[in-house]
Parts: structure tokens; C-alpha cells; sequence
């Protein structure tokens, strides 16, 4: 008569063990809570939606207060040739309405750097094509800081569940290294935003959940942003002779990115080796 009352004890406890990890108490990883669900609940997907919204009607009214000129013609350009033909529609339009032009453009880009859009390397290469070295770089330096912190206060709000459904162990990575360089924090976001060690769009989603201080965050964009800008931007004045965006970022030009990027670290590394010494 043993067995069946173990058997009973055992269910039990199988029994309260399911009702631990259901309980709202239980510990249990953000991927696991996440996996399999919508990582968003509806307070923060009405804000995500307003906010959404509120960009795209004030693009909608500076696209209509600009001259009608062909609007069928402008559309965000997917490829090389889209861009070729774009800056080909866009060149008398820029020089006609210099104002609006950059206007549209400016919101364009940043409503496409907060909103994780692909395409602003197209962007950047259509800067150079139309101003120029210098202005080109002023523009996209401006518009993708820009748009990189207003992605960085929208992670603030809501960005916690989406980082944690999408890169789970990334996530956990970005938050130990950071943790290990509290002290050098602005060296290493700059070796981040220079290098393509992490991608830019991981960067401006996860640095407000790993408690990554603004003003920081805003330093190494500005700074970090402006050698792969100013290869970009350059390579817009042949945009003839550019086949495919691969084309930029060739082993020498990442070669001389992450030289920089360890210049950039270089105080931390003389560091630690005072210490062990």
C-alpha cells in the first residue's frame, strides 16, 4: 500500500512546483517569460502607436507644404540604381527650395533612425551626392545623432520587453561588458559607434536599459558616428561608379575603422595594465 501513496506525494509535488513557476513571484528569465508572446503590453503598445503617429502626421505636413514637384517620383530608395534615379529627380528640386528640401530630408531621416527603418545608409549617400563633403557630413552627423536619441527615449519607454524578445543573449552581453567599464564608459561607446562590433540599431535600443547615462550615450554618437559618416558621405560624390553598399565597407576601410575605434579604447587598456603591474 506503499506505492500508491508515494505515487500521490509525488503528484503533489510536481503539482506545486507548476504553481511556483506560474506564480507572479517566480524568477524567471526575460526570454523565457517572453518566448512565445507579444513582448508589449497594451499601455505600451497604445504609446509606442501614439508616438508613432505623432512622427508620421508632422512628416505628412511637411510633405504637403513642399512645391508639388513629381511626389510619385520621390520614394525611399531600396537599391543603388533607386538612388541613382532619386538624386537624378532631387538635384533642381534641392537647388530650387534649398529650405524645404532640407526640411523634408532632416524629418525623413530622423523619423527613419527613431522608428529602426532600413535605409538611411541610402540617406547618407544621397547627403554627399547633393552638399557635399562638408555639408553632408554636418547633415548626417545632425540627423542620425538625432534620430539615434530619440530612439534611445523611446527604449526608455518602451523598449525593455522588445531588446529582451530579440537578443536575449546579446542583451546579456552589452550589460556585463558595460558593467566591467563604469569608469571608462565614454571609451568604450565610442569603440562601439566607430567599429561595427554591435550593431548601431542594438546599440540605441539597449543603452537606456542597461543604464547607459544620456549624456553618454550622446557623446559617443556624435563623436563615434563621424568616420563611417564621412566614408559614406564620400563615396555619395561617385554614386556613378558605387555598384552596391557592400562596396563601402571593404577590408581596408574596416581595417582603418577599427584603428581608430582602438585609439578610442586605448586609455583603458593603459589602465588595467597600471593595475596588474
Amino acid at each position: 500500500m506503499a506505492a500508491p501513496r508515494n505515487f500521490v506525494v509525488e503528484i503533489g509535488r510536481l503539482r506545486d512546483e507548476e504553481l511556483a513557476e506560474d506564480s507572479p513571484t517566480s524568477k524567471k528569465p526575460i526570454s523565457a517569460k517572453l518566448e512565445g508572446k507579444f513582448p508589449l503590453t497594451r499601455w505600451e503598445f497604445t504609446a509606442a502607436l501614439g508616438v508613432f503617429f505623432i512622427f508620421s502626421t508632422g512628416l505628412f505636413c511637411i510633405y504637403l507644404t513642399m512645391p508639388a514637384a513629381g511626389y510619385s517620383k520621390i520614394k525611399l530608395p531600396r537599391t543603388i540604381s533607386d538612388l541613382r534615379i532619386l538624386k537624378d529627380h532631387l538635384v533642381t528640386y534641392a537647388k530650387a527650395y534649398p529650405a524645404k528640401f532640407v526640411l523634408g530630408y532632416c524629418s525623413t531621416y530622423i523619423f527613419m533612425q527613431t522608428f529602426m527603418i532600413p535605409g538611411t545608409i541610402f540617406m547618407s549617400l544621397l547627403a554627399g551626392a547633393l552638399f557635399g563633403v562638408i555639408r553632408g557630413l554636418l547633415l548626417v552627423v545632425f540627423n542620425a545623432t538625432a534620430g539615434a536619441s530619440s530612439c534611445y527615449f523611446l527604449s526608455k519607454l518602451i523598449g525593455r520587453p522588445i531588446v529582451g524578445w530579440l537578443w536575449p543573449e546579446k542583451l546579456r552581453f552589452f550589460q556585463s561588458e558595460i558593467s566591467k567599464r563604469k569608469e571608462k564608459l565614454l571609451n568604450y561607446m565610442l569603440f562601439l559607434r566607430i567599429t561595427p562590433t554591435l550593431p548601431n540599431l542594438f546599440i540605441n535600443l539597449a543603452s537606456p536599459i542597461v543604464d547607459i547615462p544620456f549624456h553618454i550615450f550622446f557623446l559617443a554618437t556624435v563623436i563615434g558616428l563621424i568616420p563611417a559618416s564621412y566614408i559614406t558621405v564620400r563615396a555619395g560624390l561617385a554614386l556613378g561608379d558605387l555598384k552596391s553598399v557592400k562596396d563601402l565597407y571593404d577590408f581596408k576601410t574596416l581595417s582603418v575603422l577599427f584603428l581608430i575605434g582602438s585609439i578610442s579604447i586605448l586609455p583603458t587598456l593603459l589602465k588595467r595594465k597600471r593595475i596588474y603591474e
